[in-house]
Formats: structure tokens, C-alpha cells, sequence
């Protein structure tokens, strides 16, 4: 697989964050740096309110950081590098163990349920109905459906949601695979809504999730996982090339066993 981390300068400097461009360089000549360049946790609630305003004020306590903006890496499948799956009928699922379309393979590997609540910053933290949100990861052997060797013509580990009325959405997925030089990581972007999202238009934000270490060293110690094992001992949160700089925001919170599965929660603010 090729490296998401040497893809050159103007790649770099396209997908870092703001406190990332300040740690790198200082904060010093990074508009410059800039002009050289080319190319465009928290846990969730459990109480769901019946009105909206014991909702909203809910949401709003429960509000931290916006989400920090992070590269999509190499394999986004939404155009922007390749392959577009967004406009494909059959994208918009819950359950994206599965290809649809023309592919056939299901990914195999530990069940995971990935629950997120997207909230709205720029209205005090109010859930965000209607938000839509395009999701995939890597599979058991940390390979990304349509780009990596032998599995170019799946598109599974993919697929769109649309938050409901207390801003919440959730995908049926395996527990990915670490890869070399990652983190443990599941990749999402954020649109205005589902008609945005399934038009490959323009996304509020861009961001990851991280998983924890020790429910990763668990699920990596079942069958499947080897290679999991090996690049994980390799990398930590403090130098991987996203988390590094901080994930308070971006560390979900996981429960359950390996047997029944997990279920991985988040609160996105936008």
C-alpha cells in the first residue's frame, strides 16, 4: 500500500490543519509556504429528549471543540483523488460491510458499530438535523476498497447517512485493520445534506476518528488480525501523522466484547 505520508509538500500543506501549520512551522512564513503549494474522545449521550428545546440544551452541554479539519488521505473515493462512489445509487446505507453495485465481497472482521452525533457550532451546539455524513475505512488486512491490489473493484467499508432530528446517525462495519505507519483510524467527512453528499459537493469538514489502544490490542488479538498486530507495535498516538498533535476530540469511546461486538460513539461538532 502506498504511504499516505510522502506525497510531497503541496499535498502536506493542502490537508494541515491550522494548529498542525503552527506546531510544523512556527507560525512563521507558513502564508508563504502556502502560496508555493498546489491542489485544493467524548462519549455520546444515552438520553434522547421528546422536545426539542431539552434537546438542544442537552446537545449544547454536552458541546466541546469543533472537530479538527485532517487530510482525507490518498483514498477518499469522492472524487477528489479517483474514484467517485458518492454518486453511485446504492452509497446512501447504514450496513457498509458489503459492496453494492458491481462488486460482491463482504469485509470480514470483528463487529463494529459506529455511532456519531453531529452537532451544529455555529448555532450554539444544537443538533445538526439533516447533516449528512460519507464514512469509510480500511478492511482486515488495512486495505481501502477501489484503490488497493485486489480489491479495486469493491466498494465496500463505504457508505453515507443522513443525521436524524437529535443530529445522530450510525453505521454497521467491521473493526478495521492498523496498517504501517497509522493509527488505529476510521476516515468521515460532513455535509450540509444528503443531497450534498450524494452529489460529491462541498463538505462543511473533514475529519477522522481515532480508536482506543487498548480495545485495538484486543480486537488485533483475534483471528484475522495478525498484520494488525505487527504495525500497530510500531506506531503510537504521539507520532502518528494526524493524531499526533492532539485527539481529545477525535478518540471515540467503545464498548463491548469482541463476541457481541463494539459499538464505537462520537460527538461531532461543526
Amino acid at each position: 500500500m502506498t504511504p499516505i505520508h510522502d506525497r510531497g509538500l503541496a499535498f502536506d500543506l493542502a490537508t494541515l490543519t491550522r494548529r498542525r501549520a503552527l506546531t510544523l512551522f512556527g507560525g512563521v512564513g507558513l502564508a508563504s509556504l502556502t502560496a508555493c503549494a498546489t491542489g485544493g474522545g467524548q462519549s455520546t449521550s444515552t438520553t434522547t429528549s421528546t422536545t426539542g428545546s431539552t434537546t438542544s440544551t442537552a446537545a449544547a452541554a454536552e458541546c466541546g471543540d469543533v472537530i479538527p479539519q485532517e487530510t482525507a488521505g490518498p483514498y477518499p473515493g469522492d472524487g477528489s483523488n479517483g474514484p467517485n462512489v458518492l454518486t453511485q445509487s446504492g452509497i446512501v446505507r447504514s450496513d457498509i460491510r458489503t459492496s453494492f453495485g458491481t462488486g460482491s465481497r463482504t469485509a470480514e472482521g470483528v463487529p463494529l458499530r459506529i455511532e456519531l452525533t453531529i452537532l451544529d457550532n455555529g448555532s450554539g451546539c444544537a443538533p445538526y438535523a439533516g447533516a449528512a455524513v460519507y464514512l469509510w475505512h480500511c478492511d482486515i488486512d488495512g486495505k481501502y476498497s477501489l484503490y488497493s491490489s485486489g480489491v479495486t473493484n469493491e466498494n465496500y467499508l463505504r457508505g453515507v447517512q443522513e443525521a436524524d432530528s437529535s443530529g445522530k446517525l450510525a453505521f454497521t462495519s467491521i473493526f478495521p485493520g492498523a496498517y504501517s505507519g497509522r493509527w488505529p483510524h476510521i476516515h468521515f467527512e460532513v455535509y450540509p445534506s444528503l443531497a450534498e453528499a450524494t452529489k460529491a459537493g462541498t463538505e462543511i469538514t473533514t475529519s477522522q476518528l481515532a480508536l482506543p489502544e487498548q480495545i485495538c490490542k484486543t480486537v488485533y488479538g483475534t483471528t484475522g488480525y495478525v498484520q494488525s498486530v505487527r504495525n500497530m507495535a510500531r506506531t503510537s498516538l504521539s507520532d502518528d501523522m494526524v493524531f499526533s498533535d492532539g485527539h481529545d476530540e477525535q478518540m471515540a469511546d467503545v464498548t463491548g466484547d469482541v463476541n457481541a461486538g463494539y459499538t464505537a460513539s462520537l460527538t461531532v461538532t461543526v
